[in-house]
């Protein structure tokens, strides 16, 4: 799998490939300044990318290139140019020439027209099975032991490019994750991300009026993400990433979607209409009332891995 400098777009590649469950290696991508070149122009070629990364690309050629994001386009066709035979996935839209491409993984709220390679997914793959989970919550539980059931984690974004997470939006958060603690008698396992801001993230601990435990992505230690969705008995999940929204329905405790009017975009209110509409998810009101429900594990590396599996025959 061919993976560059963003996370999410990585772990999109390792949930597929690790779904696969074949032999597979990591080719880490650096850019160089020919990059920024839009990928419709750069055609098959490994020109955007630093020498040490086109030293890294040598036969023997893989038979599945996996990758993800534009930048990457470019580099997986030139690989098709060299080894015809390997079979090209591309997760999200690569920036034009669809028909380079054997399967094309994108989002179903992206809406595109159909076509025989483009496979639409329910959100993002990730890489939180059940199998992963399960070890989460043995690695996590008995550190979480003292926190009161339910138990419901707290997963927060934050701003984005065209969008901000106020104070007066963080602080509205963690009253409504309260209510719907209180409601039930439990505790919150809260974790922020870089988008979260310090005074988002000090408006949100502020207004928390439950028992808490709250990790701040730049507080060091291990970090609990994975372990705090393995042991929660419900997840809220603030709506601007798709990949968070997606990864809080991998189990099947109840989700909740935070989404204040003005947070975010329409491309993520379509996957929050979709998740609701398909049952893994519900908006979080400003009253919640903690319930039970259940809905199907959601991980959309497993249809990818399918796809790419019948693309194989194997």
């Amino acid at each position: 799998m061919l993976a560059d400098d963003r996370p999410g777009n990585r772990a999109q590649c390792l949930g597929v490939a690790e779904a696969l469950a074949l032999p597979f290696e990591v080719r880490h991508l650096a850019y160089g300044p020919l990059a920024r070149v839009p990928t419709i122009l750069s055609g098959a070629s490994f020109r955007g990318l630093t020498t040490g990364s086109r030293a890294a690309l040598a036969p023997p050629w893989p038979d599945v290139v996996i990758a993800a994001g534009r930048r990457t386009a470019p580099v997986a066709r030139a690989i098709k140019r060299q080894h015809g035979a390997a079979v090209l996935v591309q997760i999200m839209d690569p920036g034009g020439g669809l028909g380079d491409f054997d399967i094309v993984a994108v989002p179903r709220h992206d809406r595109r027209a159909p076509r025989p390679n483009v496979l639409e997914t329910v959100g993002a793959p990730h890489r939180l099975t059940p199998a992963v989970l399960q070890q989460a919550r043995a690695d996590w539980a008995p550190r979480l032991a003292s926190s009161p059931s339910p138990r419901i984690a707290v997963i927060v974004g934050g701003a984005t490019r065209s969008r901000p997470f106020t104070a007066n939006m963080a602080r509205d958060l963690g009253q409504a994750a309260s209510a719907l603690a209180e409601g039930g008698g439990g505790s919150l396992l809260v974790s922020t991300s870089r988008r979260t801001g310090d005074a988002a993230a000090a408006a949100l601990e502020a207004a928390l009026r439950v028992p808490s435990r709250v990790y701040r992505w730049d507080q060091g230690g291990d970090n609990p993400y994975f372990g705090f969705l393995a042991v929660a008995d419900a997840v809220i999940v603030t709506g601007d990433s798709m990949s968070m929204c997606t990864e809080a329905c991998a189990a099947t405790v109840p989700v909740y979607i935070f989404a204040p009017p003005g947070f975010v975009d329409g491309k993520h209110a379509r996957l929050h209409e979709d998740l609701f509409a398909l049952g893994y998810a519900r908006p979080l009101g400003d009253r919640p009332g903690f319930e039970t429900w259940t809905h199907p594990p959601l991980n959309p590396a497993a249809a990818v891995a399918e796809a790419i599996r019948n693309r194989l025959d194997v």
